[in-house]
């Protein structure tokens, strides 16, 4: 019983201590995440490059225009097998490419491949295709030039269905920005400033080894205390 008590009194310390820490560095501790966070608002809209995304969409269809009233689930299913292959093609050198001639970029394909996603939408018979760079326009028309040439290619390579556009090159975010984030810079750096206060605060407690109180003496001299010598305001003692 005695035990437990004890246990419940040293967390009631503990968490005593931490409330008087936080408190007594209230101040310090909303400076650093006032001014952290002003900081990694700044970074963000003055000295990070923003990023532009080009998207584009295709859809894949397993029967030519004559037959399209009669598609059924297989063909929808076979053209969702055919937009992962689809995907792999419009990535491939021979359309990315006639991408770089034709615009007469000077970048390798490897360059442009590492820029350009293709995937399937949620797994079905449509296909996205996207690019990320500083310069919106740059990435419209490399996006624009894909899904023009990349369709008659298909059609070429694999005998199996056709391609069509369904989206033409855009700019997403309504041609805003989509990189970086400034609302989730700031309060990133909100929640470091914070953080780095509250460990300053806490390793400065710690390695503070004065005493505060007299329960600070019994406890770490092991000593019985005699007597409290009180603190008497200088007004006071001169009267």
């Amino acid at each position: 019983m005695e035990e437990n008590n004890q246990n419940v009194n040293e967390r009631e310390i503990d968490l005593r201590l931490i409330l008087g820490v936080l408190r007594k560095n209230i101040v310090p501790l909303i400076l650093a995440t006032v001014i952290v966070a002003a900081a990694a608002l700044t970074i963000t809209v003055f000295f990070v490059p923003k990023e532009y995304q080009a998207d584009a969409m295709l859809i894949v269809n397993t029967t030519d225009e004559s037959s399209a009233a009669n598609i059924n689930s297989g063909q929808i299913t076979a053209a969702q097998d055919l937009a992962e292959v689809y995907s792999i093609i419009i990535k491939s050198d021979t359309v990315l490419q006639q991408v770089i001639d034709d615009l007469k970029l000077s970048i390798t394909y490897e360059q442009l491949s590492s820029q350009i996603s293709v995937s399937s939408v949620n797994s079905t018979q449509v296909i996205s295709i996207s690019m990320l760079s500083t310069d919106a326009d740059y990435a419209r028309k490399i996006i624009g030039k894909i899904v023009e040439i990349a369709p008659p290619i298909i059609a070429d390579k694999v005998d199996a269905g056709s391609v069509k556009v369904i989206s033409d090159a855009t700019i997403a975010n309504n041609g805003n920005p989509v990189s970086p984030s400034v609302v989730k810079n700031t309060l990133i750096g909100a929640v470091v400033g914070l953080v780095l206060m509250l460990i300053i605060a806490f390793i400065r407690e710690l390695l503070n080894n004065t005493f505060k109180t007299e329960d600070d003496i019994a406890k770490n001299l092991q000593l019985p205390l005699l007597g409290i010598i009180p603190s008497i305001d200088e007004k006071e003692f001169n009267k």
